[in-house]
């Protein structure tokens, strides 16, 4: 069996000096470590540590580095011409191409190098590490170790075991990672590892209500930036990282569950992918770019129509007594009977529900209901949704009404759950069943999700937020609408939502048999 010394990592080589391992490169030097540089491309070497010395030397420009510094990290970085010469290395970590064969066979020719109590670690994004490691004489001794780009920036680093990898070489990997400055996430070997698992839902989710025809790109990525606190919508994201690369890790994924409902891509990224629209590399992708920025929609003007009476529904308390403070600041008339009277607008707050069905669950006049979200409150972005049956007239006061305090609102078509319910609780959902499969544990989820994907907060975090009973709920209503086991709850958000425990509880698990 493999044993590995108790010491810390001291001399680390990289294979693969591209981005990622210009990345590794830097902050292993920067950690301490003395670090060897091997690329098979004449001059790829040099023109790494050209680079690497460029960000140091800005670095010492800006105050935060000193000439000391620069020169001490500059001195730890060495060339390695030949694979052979980083025979010395405690670790090597690979940066190459990510296919399956040209891992193994790295590996390989490695382990004719390396002393046996070397550490080898791939920084795989896709790629089982138990199936790289199947190739080597030593699989206990191989590892996932995967940053993300750009590497300084992004603080974390998922430590991915093989099914073979021992428990000593975990536990050094963990600490040069912490060494690094990084937060570590120890994650299972499954497909995506954690963060790229947990990001599925955002964009596939975001794609289908387009493809539903609820509401145009924009809109979209206006409501889940304005309503839901995310950095960038979904389809900006999708433009930034380029089609191209994520059409290909959706599609991994999915393959690699086995075809599982909820990392379902679209056939819109598959026929644009065909078209060239790349995003901002090719000038045009879910917007045009001109110069790199992205020419972007004005928001739609509000239309000005005489104040109507307006009844709300009663299906959630807090959400009626926040409608009707804005209804009486605009000084419009609440409709206070049980049953709206015969010219009032009804406004409806479903969750998981469209406006159609809830109009007619309720016994209403659909010619007369516009839906309004409240799961977000209407503090930022409004959301309204309109079923076919709802009379423009209808829908134009709504607006007029909603945006009279200056606050933007967006009006869509009806769909199960408005938009940021149903990506809110897709994301929640996948975080739920993360956990539920061991993937890692609730906190790791959570704090990795932060900083791999800058999500608000992580899906358990982000289910708590919004109420965990309220997700159940509409993750229950889309799937009872629609059919699809995409929208089925996973057994760790039923559970907890139905014993009223946080999300983030692990329980208690009797030793498997």
């Amino acid at each position: 069996m493999l044993t590995t010394p108790s010491h810390p990592f001291h001399t680390l080589g990289i294979v693969g000096t591209g981005a990622m391992g210009r990345g590794i490169a830097q902050l292993a030097a920067q950690a301490g470590l003395e670090v060897s540089l091997h690329d098979a491309r004449t001059g790829a070497v040099d023109e790494a540590r050209d680079f690497i010395a460029g960000v140091w030397s800005r670095g010492v420009a800006k105050g935060r580095l000193s000439e000391d510094d620069l020169a001490r990290y500059r001195a730890r970085l060495h060339e390695a011409t030949e694979l052979a010469d980083l025979a010395g290395c405690d670790i090597v970590v690979e940066a190459i191409v990510e296919k399956l064969e040209a891992k193994q066979e790295l590996f390989t020719r490695l382990e004719g190098i390396l002393d046996d109590q070397a550490v080898l670690a791939t920084n795989t994004s896709s790629l089982s590490v138990t199936a790289i490691a199947s190739a080597c004489r030593l699989p206990q001794r191989v590892i996932g170790f995967h940053f993300f780009n750009p590497v300084p920036l992004m603080k974390i680093v998922e430590v991915i075991p093989g099914l073979r990898t021992t428990s000593e070489v975990v536990e050094r990997v963990e600490a040069l990672g912490q060494a690094m400055g990084h937060f570590t996430a120890r994650a299972t070997d499954t497909p995506g590892f954690l963060v790229n698992h947990a990001g599925r839902a955002f964009g596939t989710e975001a794609l289908r209500l387009l493809g539903e025809g609820v509401a145009d790109p924009t809109t979209i990525d206006r409501l889940l930036v304005d309503q839901g606190g995310f950095r960038m919508g979904p389809f900006s994201l999708l433009d930034l990282t380029g089609l191209d690369v994520s059409q290909a890790v959706m599609e991994s994924i999915y393959h690699q569950y086995y075809e599982e409902a909820r990392f379902r891509p679209s056939p819109l990224t598959r026929s644009r992918l065909a078209a060239g629209l790349l995003g901002r590399k090719s000038g045009e992708g879910f917007y045009r770019y001109v110069d790199g920025q992205a020419q972007v929609p004005d928001e739609p003007t509000a239309p000005k129509v005489a104040p109507t009476p307006v009844w709300i529904s009663g299906e959630d308390p807090h959400a009626r007594h926040a409608l009707a403070a804005v209804i009486e600041a605009a000084g419009w008339r609440l409709d206070t009977g049980d049953t709206p009277s015969d010219d009032a607008l009804c406004l409806l707050t479903p969750y998981g529900e469209d406006t159609t069905d809830s109009a007619l669950r309720q016994r209403l006049d659909p010619a007369r209901c516009v839906a309004i979200d409240m799961l977000a409150g209407l503090d930022t972005r409004r959301c309204l949704m309109v079923s076919p049956a709802t009379e423009a007239e209808r829908r134009d006061a709504a607006h007029a009404l909603f945006a009279l305090d200056g606050t933007p609102v967006s009006v869509i078509n009806d769909s199960h759950g408005f938009v940021l319910q149903r990506v809110v609780a897709a994301i929640v959902n996948v975080g739920a069943d993360i956990a539920q499969q061991g993937v890692a544990d609730p906190a790791t989820i959570d704090r990795a999700v932060e900083l791999g994907l800058g999500y608000p907060m992580g899906p358990l975090k982000l289910g708590e937020h919004y109420g965990a009973r309220r997700i159940l709920t509409i993750l229950e209503n889309l799937q009872a609408a629609s059919g699809d086991p995409r929208y089925r709850p996973s057994p760790w958000l039923r559970r907890r939502a139905r014993l009223g425990l946080p999300l983030t509880h692990s329980g208690t698990h009797s030793r498997p048999l």
